[in-house]
């Protein structure tokens, strides 16, 4: 879900073409798999399913989806979470009933024969659970693709491999990287192409921001970027009633942020959410390598398994090794 910052941000956004988005993308994975639950399904709604009826629809997305970034000569890091911080408790309870909710009108909009309502409330009743993590695990380390383990927040884990130089940027739908302090974000990477949104075929491309830019044109240091972010309200906390972005953003400018806060319903106190942004638990330790496809595993899991097509998923294989050369770390480092 992230934090609306949204309206602050649109003078800031770039969009660059694929060939300005060659190098190493930290990718959140967990934000990435619920775009592949939510936008890869059937037309009543219901994810794509094996034969025991276990959900592939992440597995199809990070075959082809990630076969096409190595196509374009960017080399993939999927970075998972690791535990939520227990401030964030509320809004993953929050999140539970909204997708209880979702799950209950999918099924009466089925009932019912109404097909739009179906898929769009099916959308919403993606989770990307234990398994969904797992097997998704299985088919990146099979596919050679980077997975890195976050001690908390995926995104946090990202930003500070950017800040590092580690990878190039990092993706995420979420404009938490920025809080994170990502110096390099970049959305719609892998979501990209044509959707279809309350009828309408519209494109959507990949989007740009930097942080520098925006704390320059915003004229807020980074830690006054996440003061506003908690009085409109974040994952950690339920933000100031009646406070929208430009009403924080001039809150803050003031120097009142401190008195304004006291009236959200926080689960910690300000500075220690303060804090978390700016100084997250963070893995230093970690290890990038990719490798070349393990071709026999990725049929085995995919073809025999789950009973992907053998043809789709060659063609999918065949896609890693075009760019061969061009498709490991070592071109970058």
């Amino acid at each position: 879900m992230g934090v609306a910052l949204r309206p602050l941000l649109a003078d800031y956004k770039e969009s660059p073409g694929w060939e300005d988005l060659g190098g190493v993308a930290a990718i959140d994975a967990f934000n990435a798999l619920y775009q592949f639950l939510s936008g890869i399904r059937q037309s009543d709604g219901a994810p794509l399913m094996d034969s025991e009826g276990r959900v592939t629809s992440h597995l199809s997305g990070l075959l082809f989806r990630t076969a096409n970034l190595i196509e374009k000569n960017i080399t993939p890091v999927y970075v998972f979470d690791g535990k939520p911080p227990a401030f964030k408790a509320a809004t993953l309870s929050k999140r539970r009933e909204v997708r209880a909710f979702a799950k209950e009108s999918w099924e009466n909009a089925l009932k019912e024969g109404d097909t739009e309502s179906a898929r769009k409330y099916a959308m919403a009743s993606s989770k990307v659970d234990a398994y969904i993590i797992e097997s998704g695990k299985e088919l990146l380390s099979a596919l050679g693709i980077a997975c890195i383990e976050a001690p908390e927040e995926g995104e946090a884990q990202s930003s500070y491999m950017a800040q590092r130089g580690d990878v190039t940027y990092a993706v995420s739908q979420d404009y938490d990287s920025l809080l994170f302090g990502a110096p390099d974000l970049v959305r719609n990477v892998t979501i990209s192409g044509k959707k279809k949104i309350r009828g309408k075929v519209i494109s959507i491309s990949p989007e740009r921001l930097r942080l520098d830019a925006v704390l320059k044109g915003m004229s807020v240091t980074r830690e006054e970027l996440v003061q506003i972010a908690l009085l409109i309200g974040t994952d950690y906390n339920s933000g100031v009633s009646g406070v929208g972005p430009k009403t924080a953003v001039k809150i803050v400018s003031e120097g009142k942020f401190y008195e304004r806060i006291s009236e959200s319903d926080n689960a910690a106190e300000p500075d220690v959410l303060i804090d978390y942004f700016m100084n997250p638990p963070v893995n230093t330790s970690y290890k990038i390598v990719s490798r070349s496809p393990d071709h026999d595993k990725v049929i085995e899991m995919l073809c025999e398994e789950h009973g992907f097509s053998l043809d789709r998923v060659e063609a999918g294989l065949e896609r890693f090794g075009a760019k061969k050369g061009q498709s490991t770390l070592d071109s970058w480092f």
